[in-house]
């Protein structure tokens, strides 16, 4: 598919099943990721790779009952810390010579679920597929409504066209990750008028083989 990537979202050990942070049935997506990848041309694997001392672990704020609530719904157990097995892509997931990696979350001060990171903290996703001439990007991972999510959004803020492959993802809450997809993109919408209803797109991979 030309001027198009596959963007495969965090899908290592510590977010699989036995890991710190596990998505429930999020193994389950890999065999959909697998069969997928081979209408693309462009693959790419985001990670986050967090030092010890990150500011998203609960370990790190001794006095995390005194936060706001809003600030304790920020923090998690321990995950994906640099160079450790819980850091790696899951074993059962196929990597291609010419696979493109991208690391985030690196930072110890800035947390962010995008797979182009945040303004403090940014990755090279963005000039990853400036190279490659990627115009559409087709999204799948852990999880759907929380670093998929923000994959997405910041992608449809620098003019992607964005299409989530729904069964190549798994949410933390299956019950209401598409209505909190559908709410942060109408309000991404909101902020900017530029940005139009048919920037995204949920769908099956099963759109590829048409």
């Amino acid at each position: 598919m030309e001027n198009s990537a596959l963007i495969i979202v965090d899908v290592q050990n510590d977010f699989c099943e036995g890991g710190s942070l596990p998505v429930q049935n999020a193994s389950k997506i890999i065999p959909q990721i697998n069969k997928v990848r081979k209408y693309f041309k462009n693959v790419i694997f985001t990670q986050d790779w967090h030092p010890k001392n990150h500011v998203s672990f609960k370990t790190n704020h001794p006095n995390h009952k005194q936060l706001s609530q809003m600030e304790k719904q920020n923090l998690w157990p321990v995950h994906c810390v640099q160079n450790t097995y819980g850091a790696q892509l899951h074993k059962d997931i196929q990597i291609k010579n010419g696979d493109h990696f991208v690391l985030k979350g690196r930072n110890s001060k800035y947390d962010s679920y995008s797979g182009f990171g945040c303004k403090e903290d940014k990755t090279n996703l963005h000039e990853i597929l400036k190279t490659l001439n990627v115009n559409t990007i087709y999204v799948g991972g852990l999880a759907f409504d929380y670093c998929v999510l923000f994959t997405v959004l910041d992608a449809i803020k620098l003019g992607y066209q964005v299409n989530v492959l729904r069964d190549c993802t798994q949410a933390i809450d299956t019950e209401n990750a598409k209505t909190k997809i559908d709410s942060y993109f109408q309000e991404t919408r909101r902020q900017d008028s530029s940005i139009l209803e048919d920037s995204l797109q949920i769908l099956t991979s099963y759109a590829l083989e048409e």
